[in-house]
């Protein structure tokens, strides 16, 4: 089965007519046009075929028996018919990269499905970004492979690293920091994090970071995002009661370097990039901030992508 793709934007084209948000203008100035989306199935529309309406879009039988799910417009999620495995899928990518995941999840997209992006409109800010975002969404799923995120203090860090295992199947999230039930403006933050990631992610609370990584259950088909070292630092230290001498937690920095060098899964780790802040005016947040920094070079060096993220901007570091 030949899919060929005429167009790939939402109902009325990428940029927007009228619109003057940042992304339409950026590629009305580049006299770049994205028209709406249109299928073509070996050389045939796909309106042609039978299909069958699911909800969020439609089940089409091409040539040969082979099912593609469609999603309808912008911002659909098509459900598949029961026990379906699709050939091909069609999907919203751009608003609901999770879709995929929970498609992945279910078993109705296979590492053999062919996955395109349609819809695809100012929601996000540029073809750029779109084909660096699919680059996560739609690589194979499998490990090992490790990424180090840095930022500062609302960075958008955390977003990113969410951003990048949404189309994953099988994810678990590891909290670092304690609970905090005396504090409504953690426990608020703590609830924003959840809201944004999909339903079936497992979260786990723990401070015990280095055997959580030695888990068994985490194979190569499986992924793990670490939010985040920082706050993991600040834990172990506040647990061996060592301000006065954080240095003395160094064997469980060699143990978190051992365990991530050796995890067979796919793991995204979050950290606070220090240099980007003041130097602390105290000997013992000196000390914390020189820990950090070094465990976060010595985890870049176990990692395959290592990325800094300003104002929710992206750059990759070599």
């Amino acid at each position: 089965m030949n899919i060929e793709l005429s167009g790939t934007a939402g109902g009325t084209g990428w940029p927007a007519p009228g619109c003057n948000c940042a992304s339409c203008s950026r590629l009305r100035a580049s006299e770049v046009r994205f028209e709406p989306t249109r299928v073509l199935l070996d050389g045939v529309p796909l309106e042609r075929y039978a299909r069958k309406d699911v909800p969020g879009g439609y089940d089409v039988e091409g040539p040969d028996g082979l099912r593609v799910l469609v999603a309808a417009g912008p911002g659909e999620r098509p459900e598949p018919s029961d026990g379906a495995v699709y050939d091909a899928a069609l999907l919203d990518l751009v608003g609901s990269p999770d879709h995929l995941g929970l498609l992945r999840r279910t078993g109705a997209v296979t590492p053999r499905t062919d996955v395109r992006a349609v819809h695809v409109d100012h929601r996000i800010r540029s073809p750029r970004e779109l084909e660096r975002r699919l680059g996560h969404w739609l690589r194979p799923p499998d490990g090992p492979h490790r990424t180090l995120i840095l930022g500062g203090s609302r960075s958008g860090k955390s977003a990113e690293a969410e951003m990048r295992l949404l189309a994953h199947p099988d994810v678990t999230y590891l909290a670092t920091s304690a609970p905090r039930e005396d504090d409504p403006e953690w426990t608020a933050r703590v609830a924003a994090h959840r809201r944004r990631r999909p339903s079936w992610w497992r979260t786990i609370e723990t401070t015990a970071l280095a055997e959580a990584l030695r888990r068994e259950e985490w194979g190569p088909g499986h992924a793990v995002l670490v939010d985040g070292v920082g706050t993991w630092l600040a834990a172990v230290i506040d647990e061996a009661g060592a301000w006065d001498d954080p240095a003395s937690v160094r064997p469980r920095l060699d143990d978190l370097v051992a365990a991530w060098r050796a995890v067979p899964a796919r793991v995204v780790a979050v950290s606070d990039e220090v240099g980007l802040s003041l130097v602390p005016a105290t000997s013992s947040g000196r000390a914390f901030a020189d820990l950090l920094g070094t465990l976060n070079q010595r985890l870049a060096a176990e990692s395959e992508d290592v990325t800094l993220v300003v104002a929710g901007r992206i750059l990759e570091l070599a």
